[in-house]
C-alpha cells in the first residue's frame, strides 16, 4: 500500500498526540454542536443551522472523530483507488490535519461487487480513506437535521434504532382483531443507484460544494473511469443518510392522501417498506399511486417484481421475518428463506473445516449461531431455534464421521461430545484459557437464547432532542440490566 502525501510531522509527537486524545471530550464537544443544529432546525432557523454546520465541519474535534470512525470501521483496512490505508498514529494525525474544504477534490470510487440473496451481484463503490473521512465529517453536521426531519416509523440506518423496532411496529399495527387485513409490500428498484442528483443538490441541507464533489466523483472499474449521473453509491459512509433523507416524507405523503378510517400504518427500513390498508383495492388505487408519485419526483420507482399486495392471513416476509395471522392471532417468526440461508452457511462452514482443529470450528460456528439467534430473539422463534440446533447436530455428526471413517460411533461420540446434566450431546473441544488453564469450549445452542419481546422506540424520539435525554438513558440502563442478568445466569456454577 502507498502512504499518504500530507504535511510532514514528527512521528513521535504524532503518535503521542493520537494515543492521548480524550475521546470523551471530543464526543461531548461535537454533540453539543449537533444539539444546537437540531434545535435551530426545530425552531425554523435554517440560517443559524447552516452557520453551526460550518463550525462543526471546521472543528478539530469533529475531524478527530471522523478519522477515528474511518479507521475503526469494518472497511478500515480496505483501500480505495489510491491504495492508501491509515495504519500508524502519524498517518491518522496527518489525515486529521488534511481535512480541509479548500482544495478538496473527491477521487473516483473503486467499484466492487458482492453477491445478493437472489444470486445477482450488488455493486459497491469504495471511496478513498480521505473521501470517507470527509463524508464522516460532514455527516456529523447533517445527521442532526436528518433525524429531526425523519419519518417517525423509519428505522434503518438511524441512531438508536434497529430492525427489532421495525418488526415491533409491524406487530403493533397488525396484531389486533380489528387491525388492517391487507399489506402493500414496497421495494424500490435500485434505490441507491437511481436517486436524482438534481433533487439531492436542491434538498439536502449541507455544503453544496462538498456534495457536488461526492455526486460527480464517478467510479473506476477495470482501469476505466465511469461518470455517475444519478444515485449515491452503496459503500459510502454518507450514502445511507442521503438515501433516508430522500425517502423521508413518504409516510406523511401517504397519510395526507387517506383518512383515519382507512387503517393505514407505515413501516420503513432503508428502502424496504410496508403499508397497511383496509382493502386490496384501496392499496392498489389510492396508496400505491401516491407512493409512485412521491418516488417519481426523486428519480425512483417501485420494483414491479417485489412490490406486492398481500392478505395478512397469507403472510409476508419483511427484514428476514415472516408476519402472518393464524386463526386471528398474529405470529412473527423467522422467515423460511432466512433459516435456509443460515443453515446453508453453517453447512458450508462445517465442510470447509474438515481438517481444522475442533476449537477453530466451534469458535467460527459460535459467532454465526449467536449472531443469528440473537437477531430473532424478540419473536416466536423457540421452535425454530430447537430445529436449527438439531440440524446443526446432524451436520456435525456427519463431519465427525467423514473425519474418522474407520472409527466406531461410540469413539466419535466420546471424542467430540460430552454430557452435562440432562444434556447428552454437547459438541465441545478441550482448550486453554488466558492463564493457560484447561477449559472446555462448547458449541453455542440457539435454543439457549431466551425469547423476550422488544420494547419499541418512541416514534418521535431522537438523540438530538434534549427532551429525550432521560428516555434514552432509561433504555440503555434497561438493556444493560438485561445483559447483566444473562451474564449472571451464565456464571452460575453447575451443581452436577
Amino acid at each position: 500500500m502507498t502512504t499518504v502525501a500530507l504535511p510532514s510531522v514528527g512521528a513521535s509527537s504524532a503518535c503521542a498526540e493520537w494515543d492521548t486524545i480524550d475521546w470523551y471530550t471530543a464526543q461531548n464537544q461535537v454533540q453539543r454542536l449537533q444539539m444546537r443544529i437540531a434545535k435551530a432546525i426545530r425552531d425554523g432557523r435554517h440560517g443559524k443551522a447552516k452557520s453551526l454546520q460550518w463550525l462543526l465541519t471546521h472543528s478539530y474535534y469533529a475531524k478527530l472523530l471522523a478519522v477515528r470512525r474511518v479507521v475503526l470501521n469494518n472497511g478500515g483496512k480496505t483501500a480505495g483507488v489510491d491504495g492508501v490505508i491509515w495504519k500508524t498514529p502519524r498517518q491518522k494525525m496527518e489525515a486529521v490535519w488534511s481535512l480541509r474544504r479548500r482544495g478538496y477534490r473527491s477521487q473516483p470510487l473503486r467499484r466492487v461487487y458482492i453477491p445478493k440473496k437472489n444470486g445477482k451481484q450488488r455493486p459497491l463503490g469504495i471511496p478513498t480513506m480521505a473521501d470517507r473521512a470527509m463524508q464522516a465529517l460532514h455527516l456529523l453536521a447533517l445527521e442532526p437535521i436528518a433525524e429531526t426531519w425523519a419519518d417517525k416509523n423509519s428505522y434503518g440506518f438511524r441512531p438508536k434504532r434497529s430492525t427489532a423496532d421495525a418488526i415491533a411496529q409491524c406487530f403493533t399495527a397488525l396484531a389486533r382483531k380489528h387491525s388492517a387485513q391487507w399489506i402493500l409490500e414496497g421495494d424500490i428498484k435500485a434505490c441507491f443507484d437511481r436517486i436524482s442528483h438534481p433533487w439531492l443538490r436542491e434538498h439536502i441541507p449541507m455544503d453544496k460544494m462538498i456534495l457536488n464533489q461526492w455526486l460527480a466523483a464517478g467510479y473506476m472499474e477495470r482501469d476505466a473511469f465511469h461518470q455517475t449521473e444519478e444515485g449515491t453509491p452503496q459503500g459510502g459512509i454518507a450514502s445511507p443518510t442521503l438515501a433516508n433523507m430522500t425517502l423521508d416524507g413518504l409516510e406523511q405523503a401517504v397519510r395526507d392522501a387517506v383518512s383515519r378510517r382507512d387503517m393505514v400504518n407505515f413501516v420503513r427500513y432503508a428502502d424496504d417498506f410496508v403499508i397497511t390498508g383496509a382493502s386490496k383495492e384501496f392499496l392498489e388505487q389510492k396508496v400505491k399511486p401516491t407512493v409512485e408519485s412521491f418516488l417519481r419526483d426523486r428519480g425512483l420507482k417501485l420494483s414491479p417484481e417485489k412490490t406486492l399486495i398481500t392478505r395478512i392471513n397469507d403472510g409476508f416476509d419483511f427484514l428476514g421475518f415472516n408476519v402472518r395471522k393464524y386463526g386471528g392471532k398474529l405470529l412473527i417468526t423467522p422467515a423460511e428463506k432466512s433459516v435456509k440461508r443460515f443453515l446453508d452457511d453453517i453447512r458450508e462452514t462445517i465442510k470447509a473445516h474438515i481438517t481444522s482443529k475442533t476449537e477453530k470450528l466451534i469458535r467460527r460456528l459460535n459467532l454465526k449461531i449467536k449472531g443469528w439467534s440473537y437477531y430473532y430473539r424478540h419473536v416466536v422463534a423457540k421452535k425454530t431455534f430447537s430445529s436449527v440446533d438439531d440440524i446443526i447436530f446432524k451436520a456435525l455428526w456427519r463431519w465427525a464421521r467423514r473425519r474418522h471413517p474407520n472409527k466406531s460411533a461410540g469413539w466419535r461420540r466420546n471424542k467430540y461430545f460430552r454430557r452435562q446434566g440432562l444434556q447428552n450431546w454437547i459438541f465441545f473441544a478441550r482448550t486453554q484459557d488466558r492463564n493457560n488453564e484447561p477449559e472446555l469450549l462448547d458449541l453455542f445452542k440457539a435454543s439457549s437464547v431466551a425469547i423476550k419481546r422488544h420494547i419499541k422506540i418512541k416514534g418521535d424520539a431522537t438523540p438530538y432532542d434534549p427532551a429525550f435525554k432521560d428516555y434514552f438513558i432509561m433504555r440503555k440502563q434497561r438493556n444493560t440490566l438485561s445483559g447483566m442478568r444473562k451474564s449472571t445466569r451464565k456464571a452460575q456454577p453447575d451443581c452436577d
